[in-house]
């Protein structure tokens, strides 16, 4: 069967490269499970223009038609929705990934907390010993972000933060994106070829 992951989207600036994901994903014919903070929905209209339905079943029907998503291949979950999946180690996905990541929701995942459905979600991973890939967009970091990452990198979480590499040339936004986004791809062992890789022919 396809793997199942799960991205959240928060509110840290980064949204391009939470949709990229997701699209990269629907494409390699993974399972996709969305859940998306409050905060993202400023984000998304702030760097996109895109309106995020606060329904969760007009989110699904938008990303499905906006990224060509086969019937139940993608599910959106509303923050509240203590009956989601992903809520319960009984029935987790294979990987999460929050991207982008917020240093409070970053925070709150290296405290076990679970205020709402993507601290439980992520707090469910790092239990059950799934992958858990956090992207924070954030700069500078304090001592107590990075106390932070390290707390849940021990936890084994990976931090992947979007810090685009420029050895590949990049001569659009949309490289420098796609850098990130094939990095987490890369961890989640979702195959793709969005960049040519290191020792490659140009």
């Amino acid at each position: 069967m396809n793997p199942i992951i799960t991205v959240a989207l928060t509110g840290a600036s980064g949204m391009p490269y939470g949709l990229r994901l997701i699209e990269c994903l629907i494409r390699a014919k993974v399972r996709v499970y969305v859940v998306y903070s409050q905060a993202a929905h400023v984000v998304a209209k702030q760097e996109l223009g895109l309106v995020l339905p606060p329904r969760a079943s007009d989110a699904e029907r938008m990303f499905s038609e906006r990224y060509g998503a086969k019937r139940g291949q993608l599910r959106v979950f509303g923050r509240e929705d203590w009956f989601a999946p992903v809520a319960s180690g009984s029935n987790p996905p294979d990987a999460m990934v929050i991207c982008p990541c917020t240093m409070g929701t970053l925070a709150a995942v290296a405290a076990g907390l679970s205020d709402n459905l993507i601290e439980r979600a992520a707090d469910v991973m790092l239990k059950e010993g799934r992958k858990l890939v956090l992207v924070p967009r954030e700069t500078p970091f304090s001592s107590l972000h990075l106390e932070n990452m390290l707390r849940l990198t021990r936890a084994g979480a990976v931090i992947l933060p979007a810090n685009p590499g420029f050895y590949h040339k990049p001569k659009r936004v949309e490289d420098l994106v796609d850098f990130v986004v094939a990095r987490i791809l890369d961890h989640l062992g979702v195959k793709h070829e969005l960049m040519r890789r290191w020792g490659e022919e140009h």
